[in-house]
This record gives structure tokens, C-alpha cells and sequence, in this order.
């Protein structure tokens, strides 16, 4: 069923006349009465009767004109849905717990009238998240592409817009708990523990980090979720691990665990937003624009990224 014909059968129910119904869609009488006749040959219904001062619904005319209204407004939904700057704007933070997830919170907060389809892909790679951009079923992520050496496909783009800032997480009986800083050489002596680390672009940043600066990043082991993770650190006099400025964990305040900058340098975790070269969706680029204007702000000489990072 042609959906120009179901809008020409509203026009005409809701005038009463061919003429009048042609007019309001912007085509001639003849088009319209073909539209009506072609749909009533696929209904195999008369649609209208023709009277003196114009047209009336039939019977079948006026058990149809309900569902139709409908069907157009389901069109209409599924347009909206499907239209840049009508359609929310989706995009892939990874984990809802780190940096670009709050940089997203951030930019809504200031943009409260935006529509936005927040997503983490926690368990997709890299070339997994920047093909589904790629597809259109993302509107942008944020990786480190590290793999790639910060270049994208043919046809994304990417921009580098966060440097999450180390910080070393340790429990109240830690050597280091009552540090105010810790530096890099201050940890050659003490293990990070990282545990159930999957994904190939944090694994290979770590194992950059550790030879570089002589390091001991434990990644093996599983993982038993985060709340265990932070129980086991409040309660070892050993365990510590990296977590970046900009990512957030709730735990008891028994726990007491302390968050320690590092510092000379700072090693930082490199993060570009990836989007498709000829996405027009508005509130991309507002999105680009804000998160390249804030990177600016925020950058530090004095910080530690990998070569491929430069």
C-alpha cells in the first residue's frame, strides 16, 4: 500500500473534494483521482460516493479512515526516528564508569534539550566499535587506537579529545596510603594489579606503560566485578591499581581507600572520539566541537603517553 495514496484518501475524506485534497498536496486533480482509484483497486472497495457538492466516505470509506490516520502517523515516527537532528544521537562511552561517559553527562547537562541514546560497548573491540560507526548503527566512540596508530578507515574521522589522568588506588594499609603524590619510579617496587582485562587497546597501553618506567602491571586473573575488586584492595596491605581521573567507583566509607595522583610525569590513558566523515546529525558537531574546545583546556605538557599516542 502506497503511502502517498493513503495520505491523498485522508486529504480527500477530510475536504470532501478531489480538487481541494489535490491542492493541499501540492499535485493536480487527475493525480489524485488516479491515487484514489489505484488504492481502491487494491482494497477492491469503493473509498468515495460522489454527490452534488463533492465526495462522501462509503461504509468501507469510513472503516478505513481511522487506520489510515494512524499508518500516516507511524510514518511520520518512523521519519523522525530515522532523521538527523530528530533522532537521538547515539553513542558508544565503553564503560559507564570511566571518562567519556562523564564528558557525555557533562555535554548534556549543558545541552538539557538534546535527545541522547547513551551506549557501552564494554566487550567490542576496537575494529568492532569503529565498524558499527562505520554502518551507521553508532554515531560516534571514543577508543584510543592504539592498534592503528591513531589513524581511522577511509571515510571516519577521529579527534583526540581525552587524556585521563593516572591515579593510583590503594587501601588504608598500603605503604603508599598516606601519599599526597607517588611518582612512577616510586612504583617499581610495588605490583599494580590489574585483573580481567580483555580488551587489546588497554592491555597494550599497559604493557607499554610497564616497560617503559620498569613496572609490574599484573592483567591476568579473572575478574569478579568491581565491588569485589575495591573489597579486596580495602582489605590488602599489598594490591593497588590505576584508575583514571575521570572515572568513577562508589564503595563503603569503611573501605576507606584512597585515590593517589601520579605525578612526574603523569602518565595519561589517550582517547579520540571516532564519527563517520559525512554524519550530518546537528548535535554531532556540537558534541565535537565541545569536547575539542574542553581537550584544549585541559592539556598538560608534563604527562606520559606511548609513542603510537604522539
Amino acid at each position: 500500500m502506497e503511502l502517498d495514496a493513503v495520505r491523498t484518501f485522508v486529504a480527500v475524506a477530510e475536504t470532501g473534494q478531489f480538487q481541494a485534497a489535490a491542492d493541499d498536496l501540492g499535485i493536480t486533480q487527475q493525480a489524485a483521482s488516479k491515487r484514489i482509484a489505484n488504492l481502491e483497486r487494491e482494497l477492491e472497495v469503493k473509498l468515495f460516493a460522489r454527490t452534488a457538492r463533492g465526495v462522501r466516505l462509503t461504509v468501507d470509506g469510513q472503516a478505513l479512515l481511522p487506520h489510515a490516520r494512524e499508518l500516516l502517523r507511524a510514518a511520520e515516527r518512523v521519519t523522525a526516528a530515522a532523521t538527523p537532528g530528530r533522532r537521538a544521537l547515539r553513542v558508544d562511552v565503553v564503560s559507564r564508569r570511566i571518562a567519556p561517559s562523564h564528558l557525555l553527562h557533562a555535554f548534556y547537562q549543558q545541552n538539557p534539550g538534546i535527545e541522547l541514546d547513551v551506549v557501552a560497548l564494554v566487550n567490542a573491540d576496537a575494529a568492532t566499535a569503529l565498524a558499527e560507526v562505520d554502518a551507521g548503527t553508532l554515531d560516534a566512540t571514543f577508543r584510543s587506537l592504539r592498534a592503528s596508530a591513531r589513524k581511522v578507515p577511509s571515510g571516519l574521522r577521529s579527534s583526540r579529545v581525552v587524556d585521563d589522568r593516572h591515579e593510583l588506588l590503594v587501601g588504608p594499609r598500603h605503604p603508599l596510603a598516606n601519599a599526597k603524590t607517588v611518582t612512577l619510579a616510586e612504583l617499581t617496587d610495588h605490583p599494580i594489579w590489574m585483573p580481567g582485562m580483555s580488551d587489546a587497546e588497554p592491555l597494550g597501553y599497559y604493557e607499554d606503560l610497564a616497560g617503559a618506567f620498569g613496572l609490574t602491571i599484573d592483567t591476568i586473573g579473572p575478574m569478579f566485578g568491581i565491588e569485589a575488586l575495591l573489597a579486596e584492595i580495602a582489605d590488602s596491605t599489598k594490591l593497588a591499581m590505576f584508575v583514571g581521573e575521570g572515572s568513577r567507583y562508589l564503595w563503603p566509607e569503611s573501605y576507606d581507600l584512597r585515590r593517589i595522583p601520579v605525578v612526574n610525569p603523569t602518565p595519561v590513558y589517550p582517547l579520540s572520539v571516532i564519527w563517520r566523515a559525512d554524519n550530518p546529525h546537528p548535535v554531532l558537531a556540537d558534541l565535537i566541537e565541545y569536547l575539542q574546545t574542553r581537550y584544549k583546556t585541559t592539556a598538560d605538557e608534563n604527562t606520559w603517553t606511548p609513542d603510537w599516542a604522539h
